[in-house]
């Protein structure tokens, strides 16, 4: 889990924190949200993230590195409230070698 590289907050439960406050002022919820991560090119990693998603409407988008060895992946999820996509963050985290942007 790479999310607090570069970043002020000194421990995850902070970040989630940080971010919950963040998407609270500046979205409109319910609506359209998208997630970025960038994952070692792997199928089952992939998978993996895929089935944080069961049960919610998305759509998503992947592209492969120029050498092939990284994938980034952009899902556009249809969420209800900030809550919801902390969640889903805090579960993509768990798994290894993804970063979350």
């Amino acid at each position: 889990m790479d999310i607090l590289q570069g970043n002020q907050h000194a421990s995850p439960e902070d970040f989630y924190n940080s971010l919950k406050a963040k998407l609270e002022d500046h979205h409109d919820f319910p609506e359209d949200y998208l997630f970025k991560f960038i994952i070692p090119t792997d199928q089952a990693k992939l998978t993996e993230i895929y089935r944080v998603f069961d049960g919610i409407k998305f759509t998503l988008g992947n592209r492969e590195s120029k050498n092939g060895k990284y994938t980034a992946c952009n899902i556009n999820a249809f969420v209800l409230d900030a809550d919801q996509v902390v969640n889903i963050y805090k579960e993509v985290a768990k798994i290894e070698g993804v970063i979350l942007l």
